[in-house]
Parts: structure tokens; C-alpha cells; sequence
């Protein structure tokens, strides 16, 4: 994980916490932070081809699978467990948006740009990092979209 960050020029951001950051209430919570700063990475699983499809989204937003799936351009449905570490390599609650296992379409919902810093999940439920959204982007190569709710 420290070297995908080290690639992006965002090296040295990783922190561990003595608390869980499983979810964003906990992060946020762990980090001093609004909620709405913490980095979901939600993985999405495509029936019809078995791709995988990571949507960062802002830890105060939901996303909605109708207005994922028209981006996609076909229907999507939340990824088992299994589906999640075999497609990234990291387990559901410390889903890094970088360094994983295999590429994946990213999308970036647009809530995310909201903020100054945000912080993402850095490979384990207790590691994070912080980013600006647009190294955020940058990074994941994500395209920024309109998947809320």
C-alpha cells in the first residue's frame, strides 16, 4: 500500500489508529473529521460480465445503484466479500482505492470534490490517508459522477 501511494507522489499520508476505521462514523470519529470527509470504496459487481466497479463516495452519501448502473450502462449489484478482496486484495472496511490487486473502473461521486482533504481507506481497517480530491482522481484515474441519492 505504501508504494502505490509512494507511485502517486503521496507518500508518508498513511496513519494507523488505535480505533476502527471500518466504517466512516468510526473514521470520522478515530480522525476528529466530519463523516462527509471519509472516503467509502464501494465495490460493485457487473452480473452480466463479473466486473468489478469501485465507487469513492463521500462517507455522508449514499449511492444509488440506479444512477450507478446508468453510468455503467448496465445493471450493478454490491459485491460479496469474497468478490471484493479476490477483484482488489483488500477486505471490505479497509478497501484502499489504490494499489490493488487487479484494474478496476473507478468513479469518483461528485460529493467527494466537496471537500478540501478527505481520507481513504489505506488497506486495513485501522490505516488511513489523506488526499486532496483532485489527487484523489488523479490517482485512481476515477471519472467523477452524479451517483447519489
Amino acid at each position: 500500500m505504501a508504494s502505490a501511494l509512494a507511485a502517486q507522489g503521496m507518500g508518508g499520508r498513511t496513519r494507523e489508529l488505535p480505533d476502527s476505521t471500518r466504517t466512516a462514523a468510526e473514521a470520522g470519529a478515530a480522525l476528529g473529521c466530519e463523516v462527509g470527509q471519509i472516503v467509502k470504496s464501494l465495490v460493485f459487481r457487473v452480473p452480466s460480465t463479473d466486473a468489478a466497479v469501485l465507487v469513492l463516495a463521500s462517507g455522508s452519501t449514499r449511492v444509488d445503484v440506479g444512477k450507478l448502473a446508468a453510468v455503467v450502462g448496465e445493471p450493478v449489484e454490491q459485491a460479496t466479500g469474497s468478490f471484493v478482496r479476490e477483484r482488489t486484495g483488500f477486505a471490505i472496511g479497509g478497501v484502499a482505492p489504490v494499489g490493488l490487486v487487479s484494474p478496476v473502473t473507478t468513479y469518483v461521486e461528485r460529493g467527494v470534490l466537496a471537500w478540501d482533504r478527505v481520507w481513504a481507506a489505506a488497506g486495513s481497517p485501522r490505516t488511513v490517508f489523506d488526499a486532496t480530491p483532485s489527487e484523489l482522481v488523479d490517482a485512481t484515474g476515477g471519472t467523477v459522477v452524479d451517483a447519489a441519492e
